[in-house]
């Protein structure tokens, strides 16, 4: 049985991988009066007078909302908001088993923005932070931007800033490894949607100045025709030189590649053309750009996939429940470009000097240092950024 077989049979066994559990007992009417009514009418006066008491007299501390439309679920694309639900659930198994978090699996069924947004911000009420999942480009743009201006808790689009604090970290290993600096290197980023343009952004926060952005078309140049306004934006931040043409153009005497595309589409000798040790990310999943035998043949020094059978797993999963924990602890009201930074660092940091090499730029999904330094990173970040108060 190969792993789809195993899970089809498994998620009809499990009929569902999430379940509510009482924190209390019910056991006579005096833990009923206590826990219901009549007695549960003094914490909700108490929440009218000061609202912030929803922290400390609910679960809301602890709870996450995992939000979707079901338009760019994994790999899958826009296959609605029903068939998102086994991956919503599954973020939300994630949530509670890395950081002991709550969270709720919410897939709404419409794709207009003013209705994901208004629908969204009416929910928020409820939750300690936002976690925006699989929403596609450009729309999750504007989805999430506009709801970090209206909620008044974190909002977080893991498909964005998940992925690039994940990069962030590898790359920082990786340049260890080839002895190279942030400052110094080119980096070719292939796919420009909503993971390809925050890694991009999040790169050049870490230090890199030049960064080229490459769709379907080719390279992302300043005063291209038909440019949305995401790619027009980036167009003004990256590619320097002004460069034009394809990827392979784009990677002659490049230092650095990180693919979030499609299959296939990174050749040998596309490799063979880039600067002396070069990195090579090709996370497209479940099928990388190229894969990391023939990336390592064609010259790679360092090789990271989206993969878990390879080594050096670029996985969101080695951030969003760190990052959430230590929004959560100290009850933060965004997640912002400081605590981003500062995870990345966290993981990177979490390889020693001893375990550091080409194979081993990451830590791996279940060592358990991950959680506890990227939630002490973030919850430090948070509080000298000014997104959370300094704790008593």
């Amino acid at each position: 049985m190969d792993v789809k077989e195993e899970a089809m049979k498994m998620h009809a066994e499990w009929a569902g991988k999430l379940e509510v559990k009482s924190r209390v007992k019910i056991r006579d009417s005096h833990d009923l009066s206590i826990a219901y009514t009549p007695g549960v009418a003094q914490p909700c006066l108490a929440i009218q007078k000061d609202p912030s008491l929803s922290y400390k007299l609910t679960r809301r501390w602890n709870t996450v909302a995992v939000i979707t439309d079901g338009t760019a679920i994994l790999g899958l694309g826009d296959i609605g908001p029903e068939a998102g639900m086994p991956v919503m659930e599954g973020k939300c198994v994630l949530f509670k088993e890395f950081a002991n978090i709550d969270a709720v699996p919410l897939c709404l069924k419409t794709k207009d923005v003013d209705e994901l947004v208004r629908t969204i911000y009416l929910l928020s009420g409820s939750f300690g932070g936002i976690n925006l999942e699989d929403i596609s480009a450009p729309r999750c743009f504007e989805v999430e931007r506009r709801l970090k201006e209206l909620c008044d808790i974190p909002v977080f689009h893991d498909d964005q800033h998940g992925t690039a604090i994940i990069v962030g970290a590898a790359l920082m290993n990786a340049l260890k490894v080839v002895g190279k600096k942030m400052g110094s290197v080119r980096c070719v980023i292939n796919g420009a949607g909503s993971a390809g343009i925050a890694i991009a952004k999040h790169v050049m926060r870490l230090g890199v100045r030049n960064v080229i952005l490459c769709d379907r078309f080719g390279i992302i140049c300043e005063g291209m025709a038909g440019l949305n306004p995401a790619h027009e934006q980036m167009s003004r931040l990256t590619n320097p030189e002004h460069r034009q043409g394809s990827l392979a153009d784009a990677l002659s005497g490049a230092d650095v590649f990180i693919g979030v595309s499609a299959p296939g589409v990174l050749k040998p000798e596309m490799i063979q053309s880039m600067a002396e040790s070069p990195i090579v990310f090709p996370m497209a999943n479940p099928v990388p750009e190229i894969m990391p035998e023939e990336a390592l043949k064609a010259g790679a020094a360092v090789v990271g996939t989206g993969r878990s059978d390879f080594p050096n797993q670029i996985n969101n999963v080695l951030a969003f429940p760190g990052i959430f924990r230590g929004a959560l602890d100290v009850r933060a009201s965004d997640i912002n470009d400081e605590m981003k930074t500062a995870a990345s660092y966290a993981i990177a940091g979490i390889i020693t000097d001893k375990e550091l090499a080409a194979d081993c730029i990451l830590p791996k999904a279940f060592d358990s240092r991950i959680v506890p330094a990227v939630a002490k990173a973030v919850a430090e970040a948070a509080v000298r950024s000014g997104a959370a108060a300094p704790q008593a």
